[in-house]
């Protein structure tokens, strides 16, 4: 049977996705949301997921929806403040402890989803050292440097955004459209990528930036270049 990765929608491409999953959700300043994909798991509904994305709160994305809906029991972040001078929904969420925020320095947030799909279960690394962020993990000296223990992170499901698609699943990107969209598509156990365009043939390897072996459906969702 020939493969095609290609689905028909997002809710092909995701499919069932059990409470408790820990879903990653690319996306950066303005680029690379999954935005399609994030709103089709909103009407799956899953309950008391882990959020893995670079903030919880920007405009651009639909993150906020989720946490919105009260979907979300816990966010893994770099950043959680909103941008008005009101607080935003994860917020006051958050405030009212009704949900659990883990936030990291971005270079360790991306390390961790790096490390996550390398299987490597955890790394060493300065950043963060003798801050909140890193209390309570453990400390080692490298060449009279302090260095913090960080563990990998992996997921059940990964959403990400890129420019085209194949039939095979590789993907590429456009720019930072790119962002975390690969390390997350490693480190996760299912990664739908919502595309631009979806090719009837393979794309030249040249222009691959995602492999379609970490890649397990493809949705054509238009959108600008």
């Amino acid at each position: 049977m020939a493969i095609d990765k290609r689905v028909q929608s997002a809710a092909d491409g995701i499919g069932p996705v059990k409470d408790g999953a820990v879903v990653m959700v690319s996306g950066f300043g303005g680029a690379g949301f999954a935005n399609i994909l994030q709103d089709s798991l909103l009407e799956i509904g899953p309950r008391d997921i882990t959020l893995v994305a670079n903030s919880a709160t920007h405009p651009f994305s639909h993150t906020h929806k989720l946490v919105e809906a009260g979907l979300v029991a816990k966010v893994i972040v770099t950043a959680a403040r909103g941008r008005g001078s009101d607080l935003s929904p994860f917020e006051l969420l958050w405030r009212d402890g009704k949900i659990e925020l883990e936030c990291v320095p971005q270079g360790s947030f991306s390390e961790r989803i790096r490390a996550g799909g390398a299987g490597i279960p955890a790394f060493f690394t300065p950043p963060g050292y003798g801050t909140d962020l890193c209390a309570g993990k453990e400390v080692r000296e490298f060449n009279g440097r302090p260095h913090v223990l960080e563990t990998a992170i992996t997921g059940d499901l990964a959403l990400i955004r890129g420019d085209r698609g194949d039939r095979y699943g590789n993907v590429s990107f456009r720019f930072t459209q790119m962002n975390f969209g690969h390390a997350m598509a490693t480190a996760c156990g299912h990664t739908v990528a919502e595309v631009r365009e979806a090719l009837d043939e393979a794309m030249p390897q040249e222009e691959v930036q995602l492999p379609g072996v970490y890649v397990n459906s493809v949705v054509a969702v238009g959108g600008e270049p």
